[in-house]
């Protein structure tokens, strides 16, 4: 503090200090035009640290053949209430085991001990929902970014009992490969721990004659189908498999990460696009949210996702370092998307049904 009682926190950052890595033309209250020293990612890193120590972030990005870089002021974030996360982690095994307890043909209300019934849908699917969100939570931790726990979303619906789960990031992500890392984390672990508990499930089902047993029919994943082959093989004429819960909970949570990999708005796919586009995913994302309302025609459901996707937001915040390029692992995981959204998208996942 000097002697008129003001903090480095409260001053603009040292233009002198500034030009140590970058060749400056324009300073424009808290926006610096010029030229950053090579390696760029160096400067970045070095310029990130002053300003730091003024309390402030700075937003980095290319403008024609040199660089624009803004600082801002943080406020720091409120302690984070974790008996939410639990709350809503308890109401969220609660809504699954009903759900669970339903496919199996119990009523826990008129039979508590029913409720049992409902454990392999509601162990299977918060599994697969733990394990995305907890992949989310941990690498982006692990890469600077003051992330919450999952939050699960229970709801009274009669197939899923859930809408899933999601963390907040409540500081911006240092690059665009914090971006990849960070989106395709989730669907990888989530994806992960679906193989497994699909395989289950479908070992546990049974070929029935169509007509015999009440169906809600499904379409396949890819890796779902290929699954339920090697176990089953191809069903004789008018007969299908009748899934169990677990074996359902598997396929919900491929169908989950097709979703999220939608390369739109705030989903994984959303963060993962702007990381490889940069500031050309402003046109990309229109071209996804048509591609998205043209499936409205297979599954009228898809319409509803467009809109979903709308309602929280086509655009995406830049990142913190919006210069340094993807580098090969980057690519390679950009690359596991890719294979992932094709392995788990299903076209049609409900034939028949609306949302």
């Amino acid at each position: 503090m000097d002697e008129t009682g003001t903090t480095i926190a409260d001053q603009p950052p040292d233009i002198g200090r500034i030009a140590r890595h970058m060749d400056v033309v324009t300073v424009e209250g808290t926006r610096i035009t010029g030229y950053l020293h090579y390696p760029e990612q160096e400067s970045i890193a070095a310029l990130q640290a002053v300003f730091r120590e003024y309390g402030a972030v700075g937003f980095f990005r290319r403008e024609g053949s040199g660089h624009v870089v803004t600082y801002a002021y943080l406020p720091k974030p409120k302690p984070a209430r974790v008996w939410v996360n639990i709350v809503l982690l308890i109401a969220t095994v609660g809504t699954t085991l009903l759900v669970g307890a339903w496919q199996r043909g119990g009523n826990p209300f008129a039979q508590p001990l029913d409720l049992l019934l409902g454990l392999p849908f509601s162990l299977g699917i918060i599994l697969i929902l733990g394990s995305h969100e907890l992949a989310h939570y941990l690498v982006a931790r692990r890469l600077g970014v003051d992330a919450t726990l999952p939050y699960f979303l229970p709801i009274p619906h009669p197939f899923t009992g859930t809408m899933g789960a999601f963390i907040k990031m409540r500081s911006p992500v240092p690059s665009r490969s914090a971006l990849v890392r960070v989106g395709i984390a989730g669907p990888l672990a989530g994806f992960a721990v679906a193989i497994p508990v699909s395989a289950i499930g479908l070992a546990l089902s049974r070929q029935v004659a169509v007509g015999d047993a009440p169906l809600l029919r499904l379409g396949s994943p890819l890796v779902f189908e290929l699954i339920s082959r090697l176990i089953h093989g191809a069903p004789e004429p008018g007969f299908d498999v009748m899934l169990h819960p677990l074996a359902f909970a598997g396929w919900l949570g491929m169908f989950v990460t097709a979703l999220n990999l939608l390369p739109a708005g705030q989903l994984d796919g959303g963060h993962i696009a702007y990381g490889v586009l940069g500031s050309r995913y402003r046109v990309f994302r229109w071209f996804v949210l048509g591609a998205v309302v043209a499936m409205g025609a297979l599954w009228p459901g898809w319409l509803f996702w467009a809109l979903l996707v709308i309602a929280f937001g086509l655009r995406h915040p830049p990142p913190l370092d919006d210069v340094t390029a993807l580098d090969r692992q980057d690519r390679l995981l950009v690359a596991a998307a890719i294979l992932l959204l094709a392995l788990t998208l299903t076209p049609v996942p409900f034939p028949g049904v609306g949302l």
